[in-house]
């Protein structure tokens, strides 16, 4: 097998021809004779020729767009790495004709998300890639995106019985099992566990099922869940409600917190001088701190970063090299603990 990079033109003169007419065989326009076609067909099967897609791309000035819906980082601290992934991905892949367009919107407000989501299918994108914190809402974007032939991607946030092109982020049930086989390993048989959800969305159902099932699945394991759902739009009264949710279930000896904000609980705690075993998610600066000081024992890290920038770069390397494009991509499920945190911090 020949390792060179053969030109049109290396074609063209082991072919015996020109380099239009190779050009036409490549691309399968105009016309050809039988007898050149044969003589080029032959050189390229012979020399194993790949076309250079990005240089053929970069000829045709050919654009692709793609639009990325996102909560706002400064709502939401959560999402900065995702932001962060984006922009790498934009950077490598701009040169080559990929444009990528952030839409930010209000995680809290339903109207916020459907208005910018519309501002991006009017800009008519190849490609709408998004993390859908707003179960109904995102069905009808995606829905719409079918019908003006809008490729989608999702991020981040998993919507059951949906049909996105694929989804990339972490197995969130599997997640919720993970956690659950933690705390069963710190605490004695037969405590009483708090799952915690603060600002409840639909992706901390599908973790809180997975833990769940992870006591659900272990025999005689007589463990009591409780479960509270919590809103940190008043932080005086997210602290009361905590207080009046600690007295009413006073032997509470582990929580699992759903999301990023182990560290709003934790605060809360302290203020009420509770101790408790806790297992959260996400290296935010704050939690990262609680991680360090022992405050919080394991973090789960969801690598948000990875998601946003794999989000881009699949359908780049798509456009551009025609790879194909995965179902779903689940990555690693990382336990993160005060000895380990700073090998994840970039």
């Amino acid at each position: 097998m020949s390792k060179k990079k053969h030109t049109i033109k290396d074609v063209a003169r082991l072919a015996g021809v020109s380099k239009g007419t190779v050009d036409r065989v490549l691309h399968k326009r105009g016309k050809v004779s039988k007898e050149a076609y044969a003589k080029v067909d032959k050189v390229l099967k012979e020399i194993e020729y790949l076309p250079n897609p990005i240089a053929r791309n970069l000829k045709k000035n050919k654009i692709y767009r793609i639009c990325v819906l996102i909560p706002d980082v400064h709502v939401d601290p959560y999402w900065v790495p995702a932001q962060q992934g984006i922009k790498d991905a934009s950077k490598e892949f701009k040169p080559f004709g990929i444009i990528v367009d952030e839409y930010l919107y209000h995680p809290h407000k339903k109207s916020a998300f459907i208005k910018r989501s519309h501002e991006a299918m009017l800009s008519k994108p190849d490609v709408l890639l998004m993390a859908p914190l707003f179960q109904e809402e995102s069905l009808g974007i995606l829905k719409k995106c079918h019908e003006e032939n809008i490729r989608v991607a999702l991020f981040n946030n998993y919507i059951n019985n949906v049909s996105a092109e694929i989804f990339i982020g972490q197995d969130l049930h599997q997640s919720g099992k993970i956690a659950g086989g933690l705390i069963d390993k710190m605490v004695r048989t037969n405590s009483q566990i708090a799952i915690v959800h603060i600002n409840m969305e639909a992706h901390m159902q599908l973790k809180e099922n997975g833990f769940r099932a992870y006591f659900d699945e272990k025999n005689g394991t007589q463990t009591l869940l409780e479960v509270q759902n919590f809103k940190t739009d008043d932080i005086r009264k997210f602290n009361k409600d905590v207080s009046s949710f600690l007295n009413r279930h006073p032997k509470i000896s582990a929580i699992f917190i759903t999301n990023s904000k182990a560290h709003v609980m934790v605060r809360a705690l302290k203020e009420n001088n509770y101790e408790s075993f806790i297992v959260g998610y996400d290296l935010l600066k704050e939690n990262i701190e609680y991680l360090k000081q022992g405050n919080i024992d394991f973090l789960i890290h969801q690598k948000p970063r990875r998601q946003a920038y794999l989000g881009v770069a699949y359908f780049a390397e798509f456009f551009l090299f025609g790879k194909k494009i995965p179902q779903q991509k689940f990555l690693p499920i990382d336990i993160i603990i005060s000895e380990n945190v700073d090998y994840y911090l970039e």
